[in-house]
């Protein structure tokens, strides 16, 4: 593979840290390095030069793999496809969250090594850093040893617990046409469902320690854990006894508060602030984003939602915009431990957005150095005669 050019870029205001600056960029191979004057130049005069996105949990790419419940395409096809959706929204490192469940279906524990499995066939033609993070569903007692060996195959970093129970039990008895909905989307009768969920119901008493030692081996094979949908301070207690630090998506304040007051980052979905609510009736994000209880926003079903927050939350003074924008880059590189991105500074991966302020559109990104979406003006100048091919090769 042909390296990428050095280039200084000149001109844009560049976030550094939570301050838009004017100041050079520049690129060499995979990295930022320090400008110089020997370096092939691009003007970005009247852009902005952000952080490329970290997003920490979306599931939008179920979209390209089952645009309908019923047909299913290629999962490689889908991943490449759901590639470029992520860097036409200046997203440059992405966990796509596939479930481990007992529901079935798309989230069978089956489908989640299909989906490793695809993305480990065509890893070497993605253009930006996708990852997997497996929420598993919390009673599958008998799951410890296969859930270990894909941990070891496929070098996984990232599990989230989810107990989906209290929802598919409480479906069932109020409100039971859903919930047939439900099981047909998994392949499963509504009887056969209820089947399900009740056996796993029966597994109650030997849940904690199960996941007690189910984490401990997470842990020691050096996974970040988090927990999803905590309902009370209870809850995050409990998984934050057995390791799992992130609190992704709590469904209360003081599920939130609880997660604050130990020093845990608390994630929520960035379509939550985009549109003013949760769609599933939970608290709102942005009360969270004012009361400094939530560390960073993630893309949960909708990806452009997370350069959308940004502006959302600059639009309603709740943040700055370089805060803002720090909500999904640099503070989730810094959840993950991702040291080398998340800020553009040398000796850092060359990930980037260059954004237009006037239309707050996102006309390029770069990621690992390589261009990997261009459009607009910024596409004009970087064709112009004269620049080198930065595109992937």
């Amino acid at each position: 593979m042909t390296p990428p050019p050095d280039l200084r870029l000149t001109g844009a205001l560049c976030l550094i840290g939570r301050t838009l600056e004017e100041t050079d960029l520049a690129l060499s191979g995979a990295q930022f390095v320090a400008p110089s004057a020997r370096m092939q130049t691009l003007d970005l005069s009247g852009y902005w030069v952000l952080p490329g996105i970290v997003d920490l949990h979306g599931d939008g790419f179920e979209r390209h793999i089952r645009p309908r419940p019923s047909a299913p395409f290629d999962k490689r096809a889908a991943l490449l496809s759901a590639d470029t959706e992520l860097a036409s929204q200046g997203v440059t490192t992405a966990w796509f969250a596939q479930s481990w469940s007992w529901e079935g279906g798309a989230r069978a524990p089956d489908e989640a090594v299909a989906l490793l499995d695809a993305r480990r066939q065509i890893a070497d033609r993605l253009g930006t850093d996708i990852r997997i993070q497996l929420r598993f569903e919390t009673h599958m007692p008998r799951d410890h040893a296969a859930l270990m060996a894909v941990v070891r195959d496929y070098h996984l970093d990232y599990i989230v617990f989810n107990n989906h129970l209290p929802e598919a039990l409480d479906l069932a008895r109020t409100k039971p046409d859903r919930f047939a909905i439900w099981a047909g989307m998994n392949g499963h009768t509504p009887e056969s469902l209820l089947a399900i969920v009740e056996a796993a119901h029966k597994a109650d008493a030997e849940i904690p320690a199960f996941l007690t030692a189910l984490a401990a081996d997470l842990v020691a094979a050096g996974v970040t854990l988090g927990s999803h949908d905590d309902p009370d301070p209870d809850t995050r207690a409990f998984f934050r006894g057995i390791g799992a630090r992130v609190c992704e998506f709590p469904t209360s304040v003081a599920a939130a508060q609880a997660a604050r007051d130990s020093g845990e980052p608390v994630l929520m979905g960035a379509p939550n602030v985009v549109r003013g609510g949760s769609q599933s009736g939970n608290i709102a994000a942005m009360e969270l984003i004012e009361d400094g209880l939530c560390d960073a926003l993630i893309s949960d079903y909708y990806i452009p939602a997370l350069a959308q927050a940004a502006w959302a939350m600059a639009d309603a003074r709740a943040l700055g915009f370089g805060h803002a924008w720090e909500m999904i880059s640099t503070a989730p590189a810094r959840i993950m431990g991702l040291t080398d991105r998340g800020q553009l500074c040398p000796g850092q991966r060359a990930d980037l957005v260059v954004m237009n302020p006037k239309t707050r559109q996102i006309e390029a990104t770069i990621a690992g150095g390589r261009i990997r979406h261009m459009t607009g003006e910024v596409a004009r100048r970087l064709l112009a005669p004269g620049y080198p091919s930065m595109a992937a090769q």
